[in-house]
C-alpha cells in the first residue's frame, strides 16, 4: 500500500515538473525557439489546429523563426494568430511562401516582466507539488483509518512523501533559477 501511494505521488510530481518545463520553454528569452509558438492555434478548414500541424517551423538564425505553411492560403491565418497573441509581441513578415518572425532584442524592463512570469509559473508548480503531497498524506491517513496500514507505517510514509516534496521543490527552484538566468542574459 505504501509503495503504491509513493509511486502515485511521485508520478503526480513528475508530471508537474514536466508541465513546468513545457511552460517555461514557451517563454520568450530573446532567442528564437519554436517552443514559443507551440500553443498557437490556426484556423484550418473550420477547425483550430496547432501551428506545427499546418506548417513547418525552423530556426535558421538565433533571432529568426521561419514558418513554411503547407498551404499558401494559410499565411494570413497564421499571421493573424501570431498578432493576436499579445504576450509574444512579434511582428510577422511574409514573402508569399514563408513567414519570417524576427525576434527583437528584449529591453531590461521586459526581461524583468518575463522573469516575474517565470517565477509565477514556478510558484504554481510548487503549489501543485504541495497538492500532491497533501493528497498522498490523505491517502495514507485513510489507509490507516481503514486498518490497512499501521500508524508507524503511515508516519514513515508521510516522512518519505515530505522528502519527495522537498526534492521536487528544490528541482523546481533550480529550473526557474536557470530560466531566469537565461532570460536576463543579454
Amino acid at each position: 500500500m505504501l509503495e503504491e501511494v509513493l509511486e502515485e505521488v511521485k508520478s503526480s510530481m513528475d508530471s508537474t515538473l514536466e508541465a513546468l518545463r513545457r511552460d517555461l520553454s514557451a517563454i520568450r528569452t530573446g532567442r528564437a525557439s519554436t517552443a514559443m509558438l507551440e500553443h498557437l492555434k490556426v484556423e484550418y478548414y473550420g477547425n483550430q489546429s496547432p501551428i506545427n500541424q499546418v506548417a513547418t517551423l525552423s530556426v535558421p538564425e538565433p533571432r529568426l523563426i521561419v514558418i513554411k505553411p503547407w498551404e499558401a492560403n494559410l499565411i494570413p491565418e497564421i499571421e493573424k494568430a501570431i498578432r493576436a497573441e499579445k504576450n509574444l509581441g512579434l511582428n510577422p513578415a511574409n514573402d508569399g511562401s514563408v513567414i519570417r518572425l524576427p525576434i527583437p532584442e528584449l529591453t531590461e524592463e521586459r526581461r524583468r516582466d518575463i522573469t516575474k512570469i517565470a517565477r509565477q509559473r514556478g510558484e504554481d508548480a510548487r503549489v501543485a507539488v504541495r497538492h500532491g503531497r497533501r493528497d498522498g498524506i490523505d491517502m495514507l491517513q485513510d489507509a490507516q483509518k481503514e486498518g490497512e496500514m499501521s500508524e508507524d507505517d503511515s508516519r514513515h510514509g508521510q516522512e518519505q512523501i515530505q522528502k519527495l516534496t522537498d526534492d521536487f521543490i528544490a528541482r523546481i527552484d533550480e529550473i526557474v533559477k536557470n530560466k531566469e538566468a537565461e532570460i536576463m542574459e543579454v
